[in-house]
């Protein structure tokens, strides 16, 4: 079981990585709205549903 510190670790990691310059999420914020994104983010995008896994660690 991964500790809570290295579980924000990787989140940070991967949010830096994939998600600050994502295309699709700006295009679906400009678009749709952020709270449409966010739910696109979620619910479609495998890196979505990686930090949901990780997000599972921490409760």
């Amino acid at each position: 079981m991964m500790k809570k510190k290295e579980v924000m670790m990787e989140v940070g990691l991967i949010l830096d990585t994939y998600c600050q310059d994502c295309l699709l999420k700006r295009v679906n914020q400009h678009d749709y709205g952020k709270c449409h994104a966010q739910r696109f983010c979620i619910t479609e995008c495998t890196v979505g549903e990686e930090l949901k896994q990780l997000g599972k660690h921490l409760t």
